[in-house]
Protein backbone atom coordinates (compact mmCIF):
# COMPACT_ATOMS: atom_id res chain seq x y z
CA UNK A 1 0.00 0.00 0.00
CA UNK A 2 1.33 3.59 -0.63
CA UNK A 3 1.58 6.49 1.42
CA UNK A 4 0.77 10.24 0.53
CA UNK A 5 4.34 10.44 0.97
CA UNK A 6 4.49 8.06 -2.11
CA UNK A 7 1.96 9.64 -4.19
CA UNK A 8 3.51 12.90 -3.96
CA UNK A 9 6.49 11.87 -5.23
CA UNK A 10 4.74 10.42 -8.13
CA UNK A 11 2.89 13.83 -8.45
CA UNK A 12 6.04 15.91 -7.62
CA UNK A 13 9.46 14.27 -8.32
CA UNK A 14 10.47 14.66 -4.76
CA UNK A 15 9.73 13.35 -1.57
CA UNK A 16 7.30 16.13 0.89
CA UNK A 17 5.83 14.43 3.82
CA UNK A 18 2.03 15.23 5.36
CA UNK A 19 0.63 14.02 8.42
CA UNK A 20 -1.84 11.46 7.51
CA UNK A 21 -1.69 8.40 5.30
CA UNK A 22 -4.20 7.39 2.93
CA UNK A 23 -4.50 3.61 0.90
CA UNK A 24 -4.66 3.83 -3.22
CA UNK A 25 -4.30 1.29 -5.73
CA UNK A 26 -1.52 0.03 -6.88
CA UNK A 27 0.36 2.49 -9.66
CA UNK A 28 0.03 -0.74 -12.52
CA UNK A 29 -4.14 -0.29 -11.92
CA UNK A 30 -4.16 3.88 -12.52
CA UNK A 31 -6.39 2.97 -15.97
CA UNK A 32 -8.64 1.55 -13.73
CA UNK A 33 -11.73 4.69 -14.40
CA UNK A 34 -12.17 4.88 -10.04
CA UNK A 35 -10.46 6.59 -7.13
CA UNK A 36 -11.26 9.54 -5.65
CA UNK A 37 -12.38 12.81 -7.45
CA UNK A 38 -9.62 15.24 -8.84
CA UNK A 39 -8.87 18.62 -7.04
CA UNK A 40 -11.10 21.05 -8.66
CA UNK A 41 -10.08 23.40 -10.81
CA UNK A 42 -8.99 26.79 -9.78
CA UNK A 43 -12.01 28.40 -12.26
CA UNK A 44 -14.36 26.18 -10.56
CA UNK A 45 -13.50 26.31 -6.87
CA UNK A 46 -15.30 30.03 -6.52
CA UNK A 47 -18.55 29.67 -3.76
CA UNK A 48 -21.88 31.63 -3.80
CA UNK A 49 -19.87 34.56 -2.27
CA UNK A 50 -17.18 34.38 -5.02
CA UNK A 51 -14.79 33.23 -2.85
CA UNK A 52 -12.26 29.89 -2.44
CA UNK A 53 -13.92 27.70 0.31
CA UNK A 54 -13.55 30.92 2.82
CA UNK A 55 -9.79 31.40 1.63
CA UNK A 56 -8.43 35.26 1.03
CA UNK A 57 -8.59 35.63 -2.87
CA UNK A 58 -11.80 37.19 -3.98
CA UNK A 59 -13.23 37.71 -7.33
CA UNK A 60 -11.75 40.28 -8.29
CA UNK A 61 -8.38 39.48 -7.11
CA UNK A 62 -9.02 36.26 -9.24
CA UNK A 63 -10.06 38.35 -12.33
CA UNK A 64 -6.72 40.74 -11.80
CA UNK A 65 -4.51 37.40 -11.92
CA UNK A 66 -6.57 36.34 -14.72
CA UNK A 67 -5.53 39.63 -16.52
CA UNK A 68 -2.35 39.34 -15.44
CA UNK A 69 -1.71 35.90 -17.26
CA UNK A 70 -3.13 37.26 -20.06
CA UNK A 71 -0.62 40.19 -19.93
CA UNK A 72 2.38 37.34 -19.44
CA UNK A 73 1.27 35.41 -23.15
CA UNK A 74 2.03 38.84 -24.72
CA UNK A 75 5.41 38.84 -22.74
CA UNK A 76 6.74 35.92 -23.88
CA UNK A 77 10.10 35.53 -25.38
CA UNK A 78 10.67 39.16 -23.82
CA UNK A 79 13.55 39.03 -21.26
CA UNK A 80 12.25 39.55 -17.73
CA UNK A 81 12.29 42.54 -16.07
CA UNK A 82 13.17 42.54 -12.12
CA UNK A 83 11.17 45.52 -10.80
CA UNK A 84 8.25 46.48 -8.26
CA UNK A 85 6.16 44.89 -10.95
CA UNK A 86 7.69 41.50 -10.87
CA UNK A 87 7.24 41.25 -6.84
CA UNK A 88 4.14 41.75 -6.91
CA UNK A 89 3.23 39.62 -9.54
CA UNK A 90 5.42 36.98 -7.32
CA UNK A 91 3.89 37.58 -4.47
CA UNK A 92 0.13 37.54 -5.60
CA UNK A 93 1.40 33.92 -7.18
CA UNK A 94 2.59 33.26 -3.69
CA UNK A 95 -0.33 34.32 -1.75
CA UNK A 96 -2.49 32.31 -4.23
CA UNK A 97 -1.02 29.35 -4.15
CA UNK A 98 -0.89 29.49 0.12
CA UNK A 99 -4.71 30.24 0.13
CA UNK A 100 -5.52 27.33 -2.40
CA UNK A 101 -3.54 25.18 -0.47
CA UNK A 102 -5.13 25.68 2.45
CA UNK A 103 -8.64 26.16 1.53
CA UNK A 104 -8.07 22.65 -0.16
CA UNK A 105 -6.75 21.07 2.60
CA UNK A 106 -9.45 22.53 4.96
CA UNK A 107 -11.97 21.34 2.33
CA UNK A 108 -10.72 17.99 1.81
CA UNK A 109 -8.87 16.80 5.25
CA UNK A 110 -9.11 13.46 5.28
CA UNK A 111 -8.62 13.05 1.69
CA UNK A 112 -4.70 14.15 0.46
CA UNK A 113 -5.27 13.34 -2.92
CA UNK A 114 -7.46 16.50 -3.60
CA UNK A 115 -5.02 18.55 -2.04
CA UNK A 116 -1.70 17.08 -3.02
CA UNK A 117 -1.73 19.01 -5.96
CA UNK A 118 -1.94 21.99 -4.47
CA UNK A 119 0.82 20.98 -2.41
CA UNK A 120 3.46 20.69 -5.58
CA UNK A 121 2.03 23.82 -6.53
CA UNK A 122 2.55 25.99 -3.60
CA UNK A 123 6.32 24.03 -3.18
CA UNK A 124 7.11 25.50 -6.73
CA UNK A 125 6.15 28.76 -5.71
CA UNK A 126 8.24 29.12 -2.52
CA UNK A 127 10.96 27.60 -4.69
CA UNK A 128 10.52 30.36 -6.96
CA UNK A 129 11.20 33.54 -4.14
CA UNK A 130 14.68 32.25 -4.58
CA UNK A 131 15.10 34.68 -7.16
CA UNK A 132 14.71 37.42 -4.64
CA UNK A 133 17.85 37.00 -3.06
CA UNK A 134 19.86 38.66 -6.27
CA UNK A 135 17.31 41.31 -5.86
CA UNK A 136 17.46 42.94 -2.45
CA UNK A 137 16.74 46.30 -3.16
CA UNK A 138 13.28 44.76 -3.56
CA UNK A 139 13.32 43.02 -0.31
CA UNK A 140 10.93 46.79 1.17
CA UNK A 141 8.63 45.97 -1.57
CA UNK A 142 8.17 42.40 -0.65
CA UNK A 143 7.86 43.20 2.88
CA UNK A 144 4.96 45.71 1.92
CA UNK A 145 2.69 42.84 0.27
CA UNK A 146 2.81 41.19 3.12
CA UNK A 147 4.78 38.14 2.06
CA UNK A 148 7.34 37.64 4.72
CA UNK A 149 4.84 37.28 6.94
CA UNK A 150 3.06 34.40 4.85
CA UNK A 151 6.77 33.08 3.97
CA UNK A 152 7.23 32.42 8.23
CA UNK A 153 3.80 31.23 8.30
CA UNK A 154 4.49 28.46 6.49
CA UNK A 155 6.68 27.23 8.77
CA UNK A 156 4.10 25.65 10.67
CA UNK A 157 2.83 24.12 7.39
CA UNK A 158 1.45 20.27 8.55
CA UNK A 159 3.73 19.15 5.69
CA UNK A 160 6.81 19.20 6.69
CA UNK A 161 8.47 19.55 3.74
CA UNK A 162 6.68 22.70 2.86
CA UNK A 163 8.31 23.98 6.17
CA UNK A 164 11.35 22.94 5.27
CA UNK A 165 11.37 24.86 1.87
CA UNK A 166 10.44 27.84 3.55
CA UNK A 167 13.38 27.57 6.05
CA UNK A 168 15.51 26.81 2.99
CA UNK A 169 14.19 30.29 1.36
CA UNK A 170 14.87 32.16 4.62
CA UNK A 171 17.93 30.89 5.04
CA UNK A 172 19.03 32.65 1.19
CA UNK A 173 17.52 35.53 1.69
CA UNK A 174 19.35 36.24 4.86
CA UNK A 175 22.86 34.44 4.15
CA UNK A 176 25.88 36.80 4.11
CA UNK A 177 26.75 36.37 0.46
CA UNK A 178 23.41 38.40 -0.39
CA UNK A 179 24.62 41.90 -1.92
CA UNK A 180 21.92 43.67 0.40
CA UNK A 181 22.60 46.74 2.38
CA UNK A 182 22.40 46.65 6.37
CA UNK A 183 19.23 48.70 5.91
CA UNK A 184 17.61 46.49 3.38
CA UNK A 185 18.68 43.35 5.62
CA UNK A 186 17.67 44.54 9.19
CA UNK A 187 14.08 45.39 7.56
CA UNK A 188 13.18 42.16 6.16
CA UNK A 189 14.78 40.12 9.77
CA UNK A 190 12.88 42.34 11.35
CA UNK A 191 10.03 41.60 9.66
CA UNK A 192 10.36 38.21 10.12
CA UNK A 193 11.16 38.37 13.60
CA UNK A 194 8.05 40.19 14.30
CA UNK A 195 6.43 37.15 12.72
CA UNK A 196 7.64 35.16 14.95
CA UNK A 197 10.02 33.68 13.82
CA UNK A 198 12.87 31.94 16.27
CA UNK A 199 9.91 29.78 17.68
CA UNK A 200 8.67 28.80 14.78
CA UNK A 201 12.53 27.63 13.76
CA UNK A 202 12.90 26.02 16.93
CA UNK A 203 9.47 24.38 16.90
CA UNK A 204 10.46 22.53 13.45
CA UNK A 205 13.33 21.36 15.46
CA UNK A 206 10.82 18.67 17.66
CA UNK A 207 9.06 17.22 14.95
CA UNK A 208 12.00 16.98 12.26
CA UNK A 209 13.69 13.26 12.00
CA UNK A 210 17.28 13.42 11.40
CA UNK A 211 16.97 9.42 10.08
CA UNK A 212 15.22 11.00 7.14
CA UNK A 213 17.57 13.08 4.82
CA UNK A 214 15.11 15.62 4.13
CA UNK A 215 14.66 16.31 7.71
CA UNK A 216 18.48 16.52 8.23
CA UNK A 217 18.50 19.03 5.62
CA UNK A 218 15.79 20.97 7.17
CA UNK A 219 17.96 20.88 10.56
CA UNK A 220 21.00 21.88 8.99
CA UNK A 221 18.98 25.18 7.21
CA UNK A 222 17.84 26.20 10.33
CA UNK A 223 21.25 26.08 11.92
CA UNK A 224 22.34 28.26 8.90
CA UNK A 225 19.47 30.98 9.38
CA UNK A 226 20.35 31.07 13.08
CA UNK A 227 23.72 31.64 11.87
CA UNK A 228 22.35 34.17 9.63
CA UNK A 229 20.93 35.95 12.59
CA UNK A 230 23.80 35.93 15.15
CA UNK A 231 25.50 38.55 13.30
CA UNK A 232 23.27 40.82 15.40
CA UNK A 233 24.49 40.84 18.75
CA UNK A 234 20.76 41.28 19.85
CA UNK A 235 19.36 38.80 18.31
CA UNK A 236 22.00 36.33 19.28
CA UNK A 237 20.73 36.99 22.84
CA UNK A 238 17.60 36.87 22.37
CA UNK A 239 18.42 33.45 20.79
CA UNK A 240 19.99 32.04 24.23
CA UNK A 241 17.16 33.45 26.08
CA UNK A 242 14.12 32.80 24.63
CA UNK A 243 13.75 30.41 23.16
CA UNK A 244 14.53 26.29 23.47
CA UNK A 245 17.18 26.24 21.36
CA UNK A 246 19.99 26.41 23.81
CA UNK A 247 19.32 22.64 25.53
CA UNK A 248 18.45 21.06 21.85
CA UNK A 249 22.00 22.61 20.52
CA UNK A 250 23.84 21.45 24.10
CA UNK A 251 21.81 17.71 23.57
CA UNK A 252 23.05 17.95 19.71
CA UNK A 253 26.50 18.16 20.34
CA UNK A 254 26.56 15.61 22.99
CA UNK A 255 24.72 13.19 21.02
CA UNK A 256 26.57 9.40 20.43
CA UNK A 257 27.27 9.15 16.71
CA UNK A 258 29.74 6.36 15.46
CA UNK A 259 31.32 9.19 12.93
CA UNK A 260 31.09 12.93 13.67
CA UNK A 261 27.75 13.79 11.34
CA UNK A 262 27.86 17.24 9.45
CA UNK A 263 24.91 18.75 11.51
CA UNK A 264 26.48 17.70 15.04
CA UNK A 265 30.06 19.63 13.60
CA UNK A 266 27.42 22.89 12.64
CA UNK A 267 25.58 22.72 15.73
CA UNK A 268 29.20 23.20 17.63
CA UNK A 269 30.07 25.44 15.15
CA UNK A 270 26.53 27.88 16.16
CA UNK A 271 27.39 27.55 19.89
CA UNK A 272 30.77 28.86 19.44
CA UNK A 273 29.30 32.08 17.49
CA UNK A 274 26.73 32.13 19.73
CA UNK A 275 29.13 32.50 22.85
CA UNK A 276 31.14 34.94 21.18
CA UNK A 277 28.69 37.56 20.34
CA UNK A 278 27.03 37.95 23.43
CA UNK A 279 28.26 38.22 27.01
CA UNK A 280 25.34 37.43 28.35
CA UNK A 281 25.36 33.98 26.39
CA UNK A 282 27.99 32.87 28.14
CA UNK A 283 26.99 33.85 31.57
CA UNK A 284 23.59 31.83 30.41
CA UNK A 285 25.87 28.80 28.92
CA UNK A 286 27.96 28.73 32.47
CA UNK A 287 25.11 28.61 34.75
CA UNK A 288 24.12 25.65 32.85
CA UNK A 289 27.20 23.66 33.54
CA UNK A 290 28.47 24.08 30.07
CA UNK A 291 31.88 24.36 30.91
CA UNK A 292 32.08 21.07 32.39
CA UNK A 293 29.86 19.51 29.62
CA UNK A 294 32.70 20.89 27.52
CA UNK A 295 35.37 19.41 28.86
CA UNK A 296 33.82 16.08 29.12
CA UNK A 297 33.64 16.11 25.08
CA UNK A 298 36.97 17.47 24.95
CA UNK A 299 38.60 14.45 27.12
CA UNK A 300 38.56 12.00 24.18
CA UNK A 301 41.27 14.13 22.84
CA UNK A 302 43.86 14.37 25.62
CA UNK A 303 45.66 11.69 23.43
CA UNK A 304 43.64 10.63 20.59
CA UNK A 305 43.63 13.26 17.45
CA UNK A 306 40.54 13.88 15.12
CA UNK A 307 41.12 12.65 11.49
CA UNK A 308 42.49 15.64 9.48
CA UNK A 309 40.34 17.13 6.66
CA UNK A 310 36.97 15.50 8.59
CA UNK A 311 33.77 16.83 10.42
CA UNK A 312 35.39 15.71 13.36
CA UNK A 313 38.46 18.03 13.30
CA UNK A 314 35.72 21.12 12.97
CA UNK A 315 33.91 19.97 15.76
CA UNK A 316 36.66 19.52 17.84
CA UNK A 317 38.19 23.31 16.82
CA UNK A 318 34.83 24.30 17.72
CA UNK A 319 34.36 22.86 21.09
CA UNK A 320 37.90 24.30 21.78
CA UNK A 321 36.41 27.91 20.62
CA UNK A 322 33.95 27.19 22.83
CA UNK A 323 35.65 26.97 25.70
CA UNK A 324 38.10 29.68 24.87
CA UNK A 325 35.50 32.32 25.03
CA UNK A 326 34.07 31.14 27.94
CA UNK A 327 36.72 30.82 30.22
CA UNK A 328 37.55 34.64 29.77
CA UNK A 329 34.79 35.51 32.22
CA UNK A 330 35.22 35.46 35.91
CA UNK A 331 32.56 33.12 36.78
CA UNK A 332 34.35 30.91 33.76
CA UNK A 333 37.49 30.68 35.27
CA UNK A 334 35.86 29.47 38.76
CA UNK A 335 34.15 26.92 36.19
CA UNK A 336 36.69 26.02 34.91
CA UNK A 337 38.58 25.22 37.90
CA UNK A 338 36.00 23.57 39.80
CA UNK A 339 35.56 21.31 36.79
CA UNK A 340 39.67 20.30 36.39
CA UNK A 341 40.04 22.15 33.33
CA UNK A 342 43.65 23.11 34.19
CA UNK A 343 44.35 19.43 34.67
CA UNK A 344 42.84 18.34 31.50
CA UNK A 345 45.01 20.82 29.02
CA UNK A 346 48.25 19.85 30.97
CA UNK A 347 47.62 16.18 29.95
CA UNK A 348 47.38 17.54 26.47
CA UNK A 349 50.51 19.80 26.60
CA UNK A 350 52.30 16.49 27.66
CA UNK A 351 50.86 14.31 25.74
CA UNK A 352 48.51 15.81 22.96
CA UNK A 353 49.30 16.42 19.53
CA UNK A 354 46.34 18.53 17.19
CA UNK A 355 45.18 19.25 21.40
CA UNK A 356 48.40 20.35 22.63
CA UNK A 357 47.99 24.29 20.87
CA UNK A 358 44.25 24.76 21.40
CA UNK A 359 45.11 23.71 25.01
CA UNK A 360 47.69 26.10 25.54
CA UNK A 361 45.90 28.49 24.42
CA UNK A 362 42.99 28.38 26.66
CA UNK A 363 45.21 28.36 29.60
CA UNK A 364 46.00 31.66 28.13
CA UNK A 365 42.86 33.00 28.34
CA UNK A 366 42.09 31.18 31.57
CA UNK A 367 44.80 32.55 33.70
CA UNK A 368 44.35 36.30 32.36
CA UNK A 369 42.77 39.23 33.67
CA UNK A 370 44.35 39.55 37.31
CA UNK A 371 41.13 38.81 38.83
CA UNK A 372 40.56 36.95 41.96
CA UNK A 373 39.12 33.76 39.50
CA UNK A 374 42.07 33.77 37.58
CA UNK A 375 44.22 34.01 40.52
CA UNK A 376 42.59 30.49 41.50
CA UNK A 377 44.06 29.44 38.13
CA UNK A 378 47.09 30.32 38.12
CA UNK A 379 47.45 28.87 41.44
CA UNK A 380 45.99 25.38 40.10
CA UNK A 381 48.24 25.37 37.28
CA UNK A 382 51.45 25.62 39.50
CA UNK A 383 49.96 22.74 42.09
CA UNK A 384 48.89 20.47 38.70
CA UNK A 385 52.59 20.65 38.37
CA UNK A 386 52.14 22.89 34.90
CA UNK A 387 55.32 24.63 35.53
CA UNK A 388 57.21 22.13 33.78
CA UNK A 389 54.89 21.79 30.90
CA UNK A 390 55.20 25.63 30.21
CA UNK A 391 58.96 26.26 30.48
CA UNK A 392 59.55 22.79 28.41
CA UNK A 393 57.62 24.41 25.47
CA UNK A 394 59.41 28.02 26.07
CA UNK A 395 62.90 26.67 25.69
CA UNK A 396 62.69 23.78 23.37
CA UNK A 397 65.03 25.04 21.12
CA UNK A 398 64.16 21.90 18.56
CA UNK A 399 60.21 22.89 18.26
CA UNK A 400 59.48 24.54 15.06
CA UNK A 401 58.40 27.72 17.31
CA UNK A 402 55.62 29.58 15.81
CA UNK A 403 54.81 33.03 16.87
CA UNK A 404 51.31 31.94 17.90
CA UNK A 405 52.83 29.05 20.71
CA UNK A 406 54.91 31.65 21.37
CA UNK A 407 52.18 34.80 22.46
CA UNK A 408 50.08 32.20 24.49
CA UNK A 409 53.27 30.99 26.55
CA UNK A 410 54.03 34.27 26.79
CA UNK A 411 50.74 35.58 28.40
CA UNK A 412 50.76 32.64 30.57
CA UNK A 413 54.67 33.55 32.05
CA UNK A 414 52.88 37.17 32.26
CA UNK A 415 49.34 36.33 33.76
CA UNK A 416 51.49 33.94 36.60
CA UNK A 417 53.51 37.00 37.51
CA UNK A 418 51.24 39.24 37.61
CA UNK A 419 48.34 37.18 40.06
CA UNK A 420 50.16 34.83 42.26
CA UNK A 421 50.54 36.29 45.75
CA UNK A 422 53.77 37.93 46.81
CA UNK A 423 55.99 35.49 48.80
CA UNK A 424 53.63 32.78 48.34
CA UNK A 425 54.72 28.92 47.26
CA UNK A 426 53.44 28.80 43.85
CA UNK A 427 54.94 32.46 43.08
CA UNK A 428 58.91 31.15 44.54
CA UNK A 429 58.55 27.96 42.66
CA UNK A 430 57.56 30.15 39.39
CA UNK A 431 60.84 32.43 40.11
CA UNK A 432 62.81 29.57 40.68
CA UNK A 433 61.72 27.89 37.00
CA UNK A 434 63.47 31.32 35.56
CA UNK A 435 67.05 30.64 37.41
CA UNK A 436 67.06 27.01 36.25
CA UNK A 437 69.63 25.39 34.03
CA UNK A 438 71.91 28.92 34.38
CA UNK A 439 68.99 30.81 33.67
CA UNK A 440 68.08 29.35 29.91
CA UNK A 441 64.34 30.31 30.20
CA UNK A 442 65.88 33.96 30.06
CA UNK A 443 68.13 33.42 27.28
CA UNK A 444 64.28 32.20 25.42
CA UNK A 445 63.14 35.48 26.76
CA UNK A 446 65.74 37.91 25.59
CA UNK A 447 65.94 36.09 22.03
CA UNK A 448 62.43 36.00 21.63
CA UNK A 449 62.38 39.75 22.09
CA UNK A 450 65.10 40.46 19.36
CA UNK A 451 63.51 38.76 17.17
CA UNK A 452 60.43 40.76 17.66
CA UNK A 453 62.16 43.75 17.67
CA UNK A 454 63.95 42.54 14.03
CA UNK A 455 59.83 42.08 12.64
CA UNK A 456 58.72 45.54 14.20
CA UNK A 457 61.52 47.59 13.03
CA UNK A 458 61.04 48.12 9.03
CA UNK A 459 57.02 48.24 9.63
CA UNK A 460 57.25 51.19 12.28
CA UNK A 461 60.01 52.84 9.65
CA UNK A 462 57.01 52.42 6.94
CA UNK A 463 54.64 54.13 9.90
CA UNK A 464 56.70 57.22 10.24
CA UNK A 465 57.27 57.37 6.54
CA UNK A 466 53.29 57.28 6.22
CA UNK A 467 52.76 59.64 9.09
CA UNK A 468 55.28 62.14 7.86
CA UNK A 469 52.56 63.24 4.71
CA UNK A 470 49.67 62.99 6.79
CA UNK A 471 47.88 65.82 9.06
CA UNK A 472 46.70 65.00 12.35
CA UNK A 473 42.93 64.25 11.44
CA UNK A 474 44.25 61.33 8.94
CA UNK A 475 46.87 60.05 11.02
CA UNK A 476 43.95 59.50 13.81
CA UNK A 477 41.66 57.71 10.91
CA UNK A 478 44.81 55.37 10.45
CA UNK A 479 45.66 54.74 13.57
CA UNK A 480 43.64 51.29 13.75
CA UNK A 481 45.21 49.55 11.19
CA UNK A 482 48.99 51.43 11.99
CA UNK A 483 48.56 49.39 15.60
CA UNK A 484 47.26 46.40 13.36
CA UNK A 485 50.36 45.77 11.17
CA UNK A 486 52.47 46.42 14.25
CA UNK A 487 50.93 43.32 16.21
CA UNK A 488 51.02 41.22 12.97
CA UNK A 489 54.69 42.57 12.85
CA UNK A 490 55.47 41.25 16.74
CA UNK A 491 54.32 44.26 19.17
CA UNK A 492 52.70 42.02 21.36
CA UNK A 493 55.23 39.55 21.74
CA UNK A 494 57.77 42.33 22.32
CA UNK A 495 55.20 44.32 25.27
CA UNK A 496 54.55 41.25 27.16
CA UNK A 497 57.79 40.02 26.68
CA UNK A 498 59.27 43.18 27.97
CA UNK A 499 56.94 42.96 31.35
CA UNK A 500 57.87 39.76 32.37
CA UNK A 501 61.81 40.70 31.89
CA UNK A 502 60.31 43.50 34.21
CA UNK A 503 58.64 41.27 37.14
CA UNK A 504 62.16 39.53 36.79
CA UNK A 505 64.19 42.66 37.51
CA UNK A 506 62.24 43.93 40.23
CA UNK A 507 62.19 40.51 42.28
CA UNK A 508 65.39 38.66 41.82
CA UNK A 509 68.85 40.06 41.92
CA UNK A 510 70.37 37.41 39.99
CA UNK A 511 67.81 37.72 37.36
CA UNK A 512 67.87 41.29 36.92
CA UNK A 513 72.09 41.05 36.50
CA UNK A 514 71.40 38.25 33.85
CA UNK A 515 69.37 39.88 31.84
CA UNK A 516 71.28 43.46 31.77
CA UNK A 517 74.45 40.95 30.74
CA UNK A 518 72.06 38.93 28.14
CA UNK A 519 70.50 42.77 26.56
CA UNK A 520 74.42 44.24 26.55
CA UNK A 521 75.35 41.23 24.14
CA UNK A 522 73.34 43.23 21.13
CA UNK A 523 74.28 46.83 22.82
CA UNK A 524 70.69 47.06 24.74
CA UNK A 525 69.70 47.92 27.91
CA UNK A 526 66.74 48.18 30.66
CA UNK A 527 66.46 51.22 29.20
CA UNK A 528 64.93 49.70 25.80
CA UNK A 529 62.70 47.62 27.90
CA UNK A 530 61.61 50.61 29.55
CA UNK A 531 60.81 52.51 26.64
CA UNK A 532 58.27 49.76 25.76
CA UNK A 533 56.35 49.56 28.84
CA UNK A 534 56.15 53.64 28.57
CA UNK A 535 54.41 53.45 25.07
CA UNK A 536 52.39 50.17 26.30
CA UNK A 537 50.69 52.47 29.35
CA UNK A 538 50.81 55.62 26.81
CA UNK A 539 48.32 53.53 24.54
CA UNK A 540 46.08 52.43 27.76
CA UNK A 541 46.01 56.01 29.22
CA UNK A 542 45.39 57.88 25.63
CA UNK A 543 42.23 55.05 24.81
CA UNK A 544 39.49 56.73 27.09
CA UNK A 545 37.10 53.95 25.83
CA UNK A 546 39.28 51.19 28.15
CA UNK A 547 40.84 53.61 30.01
CA UNK A 548 38.13 52.39 33.69
CA UNK A 549 38.83 48.74 32.43
CA UNK A 550 42.55 49.27 32.14
CA UNK A 551 43.38 51.03 35.05
CA UNK A 552 44.86 48.03 37.53
CA UNK A 553 47.17 47.47 34.39
CA UNK A 554 48.29 51.06 33.76
CA UNK A 555 49.27 50.66 37.96
CA UNK A 556 51.52 47.71 36.78
CA UNK A 557 53.05 49.20 34.11
CA UNK A 558 53.76 52.38 36.12
CA UNK A 559 55.24 50.47 39.23
CA UNK A 560 57.39 48.22 36.99
CA UNK A 561 58.76 50.88 34.95
CA UNK A 562 59.72 52.78 38.89
CA UNK A 563 61.94 49.35 38.66
CA UNK A 564 63.82 50.31 35.62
Amino acid sequence: MSSIDDLFKLSTGHDVKTNGQITVEDEEQDDIAAGPELPLDEDDAVDEEGRFFGGGITTNTANALDFVDERDKDDVGKPEKFDAAWVRKLALNFERRISKNSELRAKFEDDPQKFMSSEADLDTEIKALSLLSDHPDLYEEFIKLGCVRSLVSLLSHENTDIAIDAIEIINELTDEDVEAEQQQWDSLVNAMLDADLLNLLFENISRLDELLESDRAGIYHILSVVENLSSRPGIASSIFQNTSFFPWLLKRIEAKEPTITQNKQYAAEILAILLQSSPSNQSHFIGMNGIDNLLVLLSPYRKRDPSKGTEEEEYFENLFDCLTCVVDTSTGKHQFVKYEGPELCLIMLREGKMSKSRALRVLDHALGGGSDSAAACCERLVEAAGLKATFAILTKTKQKFDRETTEHVLGILASLLRSLPADSAPRIRLLAKFVERDYQALSRLVGIRRDSVTRLRPVDEEIASERASLDATQQEDRGDEWLSRRLDAGLYSLQTTDVILSWLVAEDEGAAGKIKALLAERDESLADVKTTLKEQLSGIESNAETADADAVVADMLGTLIGFL
